[in-house]
């Protein structure tokens, strides 16, 4: 250490005390300190002292400062005394607890040094300073949750309901910690305690209070307050009853609209049971729907052809008409929308007419049938039978139900070995006596017989031996609903049978009894056949496809779950829908019932679900009018009748179906005061497409003579559109499941044929279609067609310029033109000569007229042709420019026929709706001279009129 020197002037030893600085000065090693928030006074223990050896030395043995040491250090050293070297803590700004809790620095003291100026300044040691932030209760508690809510069931006193929370900002442990809470609503029979959970004091009763709304607060331990109290809503339920809840018992089904879901919103109800297994089965109730559920009510013959059977089935319950009437005398139940039910009561029974059925017991052949029957007698009851028409009533095959069995009876025809062969087959069914419809099919190639039931397959139980039978020449009676039995005396050919002539008759219902010859039914046409066109459906979610066991029957009118997890069970439930897949379906109620098992840990049933019911409405489908149009009236020359390719009735037939819906549309109110829009129903016509299944043409008056005219068509394209024609002399039915497109297509090949035509001077026909069997029937389309004669009509004007003795030389005197016959008259009287005069000239005058008009309607008929051509309205015009006419001779005529159709039009314009054609001014004035009325026209599809050109009268 270098001494300081001291001035000479000075004396020596006042040099030493004042100018040396040997010590450093010293303070404590640790501080604890206290300050609170908001405040700036440090409190330290212990106090802040520096001392320093070198006092009472002035510089040296004083305290200038202290320094503190560290980062963003919030506080700052003061000395309070420089001789004492008492000294302060401070805080140069306000502190926040929240913020910061605890400080810790460093702190040195440094003293004067030598002289004013610091130098030679000593240091102590660092000491470590720890300051604790006092908190201030500055914040007030806040709930977690803006509101709590929470569902008790009634008559139960619980723990815990629920728990409100609220929390304080505040640093410390006294100020952030809530102390209490508080319910606030007065007279509630509810408390909560100092952790916020909330009970009910009292049993709580549902019919008194279905919702109790209470306000709680919170007190932390500074006694500060909740700055909002919260409101808590406590729901009180009926005793719980385990069940399905949140489904609608009416569902309504919008036909056409696919898949509905059935319980969108469905879950169980436990009662808070620990569950760990559930079952359940749906089900829907079709059985009171056609035959056990919604199908297409088309002809049995059109189904087996849908399905893909192939050709050879002959339906032995057709629906009656004009061509198959085997059916007439039968009772049938019309409630199933056109589903052709037959009943047999156990008095009635039909015999099916001879060349219907062609089977012979040699070859493979197949019957199928749908029956409806219940516990019967003890007597056979007879479906099909084939016996002999006369004397010795063998049974060679038939096919009846004993006792809830059904029996097939099969017998041998002769042969060489006279050995026992299998003769009846026996199978003890459940469904033959349950009184629901069955599907039942028999595949027989003998001896082998297989039988399904609802597509399913059974063996025989039973299966008994017998002779073949003797040979003999003996016909055949096949008969349905009993057997045939020979009685003399009788007459054999009634349709509709008496008890006299069969025996075992049957009681129940029958309906789509088929024969088919020479091949099997294979399963895929068996399944076809009896699957429904309605039923459940559940499309399975990803997440619970491995956790829920699902499966349905055949007809996917019944399914069942089984699972283990409530959660995925819902979701499964939910998923669950209703599928109707036809265009038009059966309206109705479809019932459903859910029923549910559960099981709980001991694998007992633990809590009981009872059967949950609703049902399906499936509302009515918006009815179809098919409408038939086209050329209703037209002329066409005797040639054309007599040629090969004849007269096609209906060359531009149109067929169209619409639906007419009402449809809600907003309409601006007309009165200023009125702001909002009202709502007003509008009918909407809309054209729609779908299938036909019969399209028949009849003759209207005289049936059809078969020695001189025919209808006919191209069979050809009959069959390349997968339809049947049949024929009779009152028309003709094409059938078959087709597009209107092919049907209209099929309709203008139909052509009319007669190679006698000089009787004939109109044919009128009528057309009618329909869908689904009968249940949707087209308008009736009429069609008159008029035969134009031609003649020479130079022999007629020189047949007028004679004057014959005899009236019988004139072959036209009269001339019918009622539209049926031209009939000729021959007399052999004599006239006097100036009658016959006049009689002649009027006649010749009359039959030039006929051969002028003639003329004019085959000039307008090419006209006609060539505006169709065009897709112009077709007309037949007189063209009689270069004609004055005077005298109508064929008043007489006129008034006569217009008389004749006047009531017969307005009838059929009553019928149809239709407005009448346009009539010409010239019409009128004709009309009005004459008096007789304007005809009506027929349809408004009429394109045609008969006009006078009257220009240069």
């Amino acid at each position: 250490m270098k001494r300081a020197i001291c001035p000479s002037h000075q004396p020596l030893l006042l040099l030493q005390c004042s100018c040396i600085n040997k010590h450093k000065p010293w303070i404590e090693t640790t501080y604890h300190g206290i300050v609170t928030e908001n405040d700036d006074k440090v409190l330290l223990d212990p106090p802040l002292i520096a001392l320093d050896k070198d006092a009472p030395l002035r510089y040296a043995g004083e305290i200038c400062g202290f320094r503190i040491h560290g980062q963003n250090v919030p506080f700052e050293a003061v000395v309070l005394d420089k001789s004492t070297g008492e000294g302060v803590i401070r805080t140069k700004d306000k502190l926040d607890c929240e913020l910061q809790k605890e400080h810790t620095f460093t702190i040195q003291a440094y003293d004067c040094g030598e002289g004013p100026d610091g130098s030679n300044m000593k240091k102590s040691h660092k000491a470590t300073v720890h300051i604790q932030v006092n908190d201030v209760n500055e914040y007030s508690p806040v709930f977690k949750e803006k509101s709590y809510k929470a569902t008790v069931i009634e008559g139960k006193k619980y723990d815990s309901i629920l728990k409100v929370e609220a929390v304080d900002a505040d640093c410390s442990f006294q100020f952030s910690q809530i102390c209490s809470y508080e319910i606030v609503t007065p007279d509630v029979p509810f408390s909560v305690d100092k952790d916020g959970n909330i009970k009910n004091t009292e049993k709580l009763n549902y019919s008194k209070e279905h919702m109790y709304k209470l306000t709680v607060t919170a007190y932390d331990c500074g006694k500060n307050r909740a700055s909002e109290d919260v409101l808590v809503k406590i729901s009180i339920k009926p005793t719980c009853k385990p069940s399905w809840q949140g489904f609608n018992k009416r569902i309504e089904y919008e036909p056409g609209t696919g898949s509905l879901a059935l319980f969108p919103s469905m879950h169980l109800e436990t009662c808070e049971e620990p569950i760990t297994s559930i079952q359940a089965s749906i089900m829907l109730e079709t059985n009171h729907i056609g035959k056990g559920c919604d199908r297409d009510t088309y002809s049995e013959k059109s189904l087996h052809k849908l399905c893909g059977a192939s050709a050879g089935t002959v339906e032995l319950l057709p629906a009656p008409s004009n061509s198959v009437n085997w059916t007439v005398g039968l009772p049938t139940d019309n409630g199933h929308d056109s589903d052709q039910v037959f009943e047999f009561n156990g008095t009635q029974a039909i015999k099916v007419p001879e060349g219907v059925v062609s089977t012979t017991l040699k070859e493979p052949f197949t019957i199928s049938v749908w029956m409806r029957h219940g516990p019967g007698s003890r007597e056979k009851e007879t479906i099909l039978c084939n016996s002999d028409k006369t004397e010795m009533n063998r049974h060679h095959y038939s096919l009846y139900v004993h006792n809830c069995r059904l029996v097939l009876l099969l017998r041998q025809e002769p042969t060489e070995s006279e050995n026992y062969k299998p003769a009846e087959f026996h199978w003890k069914l459940d469904q033959v006596c349950d009184k629901e419809w069955h599907h039942y099919v028999l595949n027989i190639e003998f001896p082998a017989v297989t039988l399904f039931v609802d597509g399913a397959t059974f063996e025989p139980f039973l299966v008994t031996e017998d002779y073949p039978l003797h040979a003999s020449k003996i016909e055949t009676q096949l008969t349905i609903g009993a057997c045939w039995q020979d009685l003399s005396g009788h007459d054999n050919d009634t349709e509709t049978l008496s008890d006299a002539r069969m025996t075992q008759y049957f009681r129940g219902n029958l309906a789509g009894l088929m024969i088919r010859s020479g091949k099997l039914e294979n399963k895929k046409v068996i399944d076809c056949l009896y699957t429904c066109k309605e039923g459940l459906d559940v499309q399975l979610p990803e997440e619970v496809a491995s956790s829920v066991k699902v499966e349905f029957n055949p007809n996917q009118s019944s399914l069942s779950l089984e699972g283990d997890d409530i959660e995925s069970f819902e979701k499964v439930m939910q998923h669950i829908s209703y599928l109707n897949s036809r265009q038009f379906p059966t309206p109705g109620i479809r019932h459903l019932r859910i029923s549910t098992t559960v099981k709980c840990f001991n694998e007992e049933t633990c809590i009981s679900v009872p059967d949950s019911e609703g049902y399906v409405m499936v509302l009515q489908p918006e009815e179809p009018k098919i409408s038939l149009s086209g050329i209703d009236h037209f002329a066409r020359g005797a040639a054309e009748f007599e040629s090969t390719e004849g007269v096609t009735l209906f060359p531009e037939l149109r067929i169209v179906s619409t639906i007419t819906r009402e449809v809600e549309v907003e309409a601006e109110a007309e009165a200023e005061a009125e702001d909002d829009p009202t709502v007003q129903e509008t009918v909407v016509s809309e054209e729609i497409m779908h299938n036909l299944d019969t399209c028949e043409v009849t003759v209207v008056g005289d049936e059809l003579n078969g020695d001189h005219e025919s209808l006919e068509v191209d069979l050809a394209q009959i069959q390349q559109r997968a339809l049947e024609m049949s024929s009779s002399n009152v028309g003709m039915v094409i059938t078959g499941v087709n597009t209107m497109a092919n049907y209209e297509q099929v309709l203008h090949l139909i052509r009319y044929r007669n190679w006698h035509t000089e009787a004939l001077f109109d044919r009128k026909f009528k057309l009618v279609c329909s869908e689904l069997n009968g249940r949707y029937i087209s308008n009736e389309f009429k069609v008159e067609v008029n035969v134009i004669h031609t003649a020479n009509p130079m022999d007629h004007a020189n047949n007028a310029m004679v004057q014959p003795q005899f009236i019988n030389q004139v072959q036209h005197a009269s001339v019918d033109l009622s539209g049926h016959n031209l009939a000729n008259t021959h007399q052999a009287s004599v006239v006097p000569s100036a009658a016959t005069v006049v009689i002649v000239v009027c006649v010749s005058f009359l039959v030039f007229m006929i051969i002028l008009g003639v003329f004019r309607i085959r000039a307008a008929h090419q006209r006609t042709m060539r505006d169709q051509e065009n897709g112009k309205e077709n007309e037949m015009d007189w063209d009689d420019s270069a004609l004055t006419i005077t005298v109508n001779p064929m008043e007489t005529y006129e008034d006569q026929h217009s008389s004749e159709e006047e009531g017969d039009e307005e009838e059929e314009e009553s019928e149809d709706g239709e407005e009448e054609d346009d009539i010409t001014s010239a019409e009128s004035d004709s009309s009005e001279d004459e008096g007789g009325e304007q005809e009506d026209q027929q349809g408004s599809s009429r394109q045609q009129q008969l006009e006078w050109d009257d220009s240069t009268y």
